[in-house]
């Protein structure tokens, strides 16, 4: 029996069609309004111990309160925003649209991922207020404080931690697998791997490393589950059993590495489909982009004890690291070689996404290279744990997880919801963001320089830094103005959802297919048409065309069976 495509929605009711929606779009949705609702909570949490930094002699919060906001901070931006946005959010709504599938390949595989992720993220939400005090460890909850009861007390807040995010690592798995899955099942005809958009193929990088990288942690978290609840002395060290702590570092970072490329080559994918559709150039050196970042996701996995220099490891053994670490920033550096050519010489149309797009190129260049100073064994000794590894652990970060994040919102939202957001307030947006994140992270790197120790609440504690105090009055100002900003965002992101301008289906006139179909797209996204792709993904300005782009395919109408 044959049928028309539905072309108002999945089947069924409101719940069904938003709420437990199987539609990867709505799905998609999900991931990025939960990801950036942990996004704000996260930068009023950081405003709030940063005004500890600052004005330390009024008390504003107790030394355990400080350790538990700064670890609940780090935990929220890393677990809960990155992953649920760049890859929940990013993957599910952008690739089966962008490769000309009607969904993903496990439409229910892919609900479940999200409700499990939303059951993580009421877990460590709820963590941060249980009787006997919130996880104060640190967002990398190393041992022996995240399980022994002598630095903890005997409280829910580091086992609700441990599940929390055994479980938020369980949905990611599931995402991961279906968008592997999809991407080489259900390409439209004539998609070769060749012709993908990059941000397709940042996203199947990313969950591949993340499939390789996260059992031994989640393995790790069980055992530190066991530390805590039962008594086993796998980390733990006490008079009846003696456990490794430094074992918890190796099986941390043995993901955490890696899991920084997860959350940073997806919103590298973004900035590369806004700088090539704001500036009207094809992506230099495609391949060369694709083989680059393969070769930095096999590298991430022997790069990852250069966090653990001063953990005791023996010197010989550091030396490789430090060579393998240095030689990862090769393909990082090709890529940012090859975004640069891509806009020079470009018609750039200067869009918000575009600002977004360029700030966070910009600010990832600067985590890069401060990353090499880090990579260096006998640098590191002296850097390790302070206020330097903080200003670069900002900078890599902060360029994929909020300006890639906010680039491809910028950029997405008209295919999103069918209305484009207002230019004018997302250029003041965008240009502020750039302006006071510098302000507040760059001066770090001389607190760091200076020897100021991380996650300790006052540099007046230390003569030789109390000059320095002013450091960290400028950053808290440009922190809190920083997290203001984003007050412009929200009202632009809900007042455009209802009253933006329509959006015609390609309004940036760019090429790939995603452009192709409605704005906001249909239950099945094509319709009763096929998409097959005829181009690569990035033809603007080819010599004899009459435009200054050439789309990546067409839809043909076809019949689908029921």
């Amino acid at each position: 029996m044959e049928h028309t495509i539905d072309e108002h929605g999945s089947h069924g009711g409101f719940v069904s069609r938003y709420v437990f929606s199987q539609d990867h779009k709505v799905i998609g949705l999900q991931y990025l309004i939960t990801g950036l609702i942990m996004a704000l909570l996260g930068g009023i949490i950081a405003v709030i111990f940063r005004s500890q930094l600052a004005w330390p002699n009024r008390e504003v919060l107790s030394p355990e309160a400080y350790n538990s906001f700064v670890t609940m901070h780090g935990t929220l931006m890393v677990f809960w925003v990155a992953m649920p946005v760049l890859i929940g959010g990013f993957g599910n709504f952008c690739i089966p649209l962008m490769i000309g599938a009607r969904d993903m390949a496990f439409p229910t595989l892919n609900m479940l991922s999200y409700w499990t992720f939303f059951l993580s993220s009421i877990v460590i939400l709820v963590s941060f207020f249980v009787p006997g005090g919130a996880v104060s460890a640190g967002w990398t909850a190393y041992a022996p404080l995240s399980v022994d009861a002598r630095f903890t007390g005997v409280n829910w807040g580091m086992s609700l931690w441990l599940v929390a995010l055994i479980l938020e690592f369980a949905s990611m798995l599931m995402g991961g697998v279906n968008y592997i899955t999809t991407i080489f099942n259900l390409r439209a005809k004539g998609l070769t791997l060749m012709r993908l958009p990059m941000l397709v193929w940042m996203e199947m990088i990313a969950a591949v490393l993340f499939m390789f990288s996260v059992g031994p942690l989640i393995a790790g978290g069980g055992l530190a589950l066991l530390d805590k609840s039962i008594g086993t002395h796998f980390f733990r060290v006490t008079a009846e059993g003696q456990g490794d702590p430094v074992l918890w570092q190796h099986l941390f970072w043995f993901f955490g590495h890696p899991e920084v490329y997860v959350v940073l080559i997806p919103g590298l994918g973004i900035i590369a489909e806004v700088i090539t559709a704001c500036g009207r150039k094809a992506l230099h050196g495609y391949k060369a982009i694709v083989y680059s970042t393969i070769a930095a996701g096999v590298l991430s996995f022997v790069v990852w004890a250069h966090h653990m220099f001063v953990a005791g490891l023996n010197p010989l053994l550091a030396v490789g690291f430090s060579i393998t670490t240095i030689l990862i920033s090769i393909p990082f550096f090709i890529l940012s070689v090859a975004f640069g050519l891509t806009l020079w010489g470009g018609s750039i149309r200067i869009t918000s996404s575009f600002l977004f797009a360029l700030g966070g190129y910009l600010i990832f260049i600067i985590g890069g290279v401060t990353g090499l100073f880090l990579g260096a064994q006998t640098a590191d000794i002296y850097l390790h744990d302070t206020y330097f590894v903080v200003a670069h652990f900002h900078y890599t970060f902060f360029s994929s997880i909020i300006m890639g994040t906010i680039a491809g919102i910028y950029h997405w939202f008209p295919k999103m919801f069918g209305r484009k957001m207002n230019e004018t307030l997302g250029k003041v947006h965008a240009v502020g963001t750039f302006i006071f994140y510098n302000l507040f992270a760059f001066p770090l790197f001389f607190l760091g320089l200076a020897g100021h120790p991380r996650r300790y609440s006052s540099a007046l504690e230390y003569d030789f830094l109390a000059k320095y105090q002013w450091i960290h009055h400028l950053a808290t100002g440009a922190a809190i103005i920083l997290v203001a900003l984003q007050i412009i965002f929200i009202y632009n992101f809900f007042k455009s959802m209802f009253t933006g301008e329509k959006a015609e289906k390609n309004p940036w006139r760019a090429t790939t297919l995603e452009w192709l179909a409605e704005s906001p797209p249909v239950h099945g996204n094509w319709g009763n048409a096929s998409p097959v792709v005829e181009n690569g993904p990035y033809e603007y300005s080819v010599e004899g065309d009459s435009d200054d782009f050439r789309p990546q395919g067409k839809l043909i109408p076809t019949h689908v069976k029921h």
